[in-house]
């Protein structure tokens, strides 16, 4: 086995490893429900009620599926995902 630097251990080496590789998965997976949302806010301020509500669903299910994977605590998906309920339904 080769010399490590001083105060660096395998086990120090393989969990930053392991650390960016799940940091780089969130972000992607993050990037996606922001990019949801935004698509959201752009029908709500456009009136497109009803394409908003066909996105929505979509967005509920990225939304979820980040709560599973523990990038989003279920209280803030609770939270996302009733404003833009009602948002949606302000809509006339």
């Amino acid at each position: 086995m080769t010399k490590l630097p001083t105060g660096r251990h395998t086990q120090a080496m393989k969990a930053a490893r392991q650390n960016e590789k799940k940091r780089m998965r969130n972000k992607s997976f993050l990037s996606r429900v922001n990019t949801e949302l935004k698509k959201i806010n752009t029908l709500i301020e456009d009136g497109k009620k009803d394409e908003a509500l066909k996105v929505l669903d979509e967005a509920k299910m990225f939304i979820d599926k980040a709560v599973t994977k523990n990038i989003i605590h279920k209280n803030k998906a609770g939270r996302l995902k009733s404003r833009l309920t009602k948002k949606i339904n302000s809509l006339t």
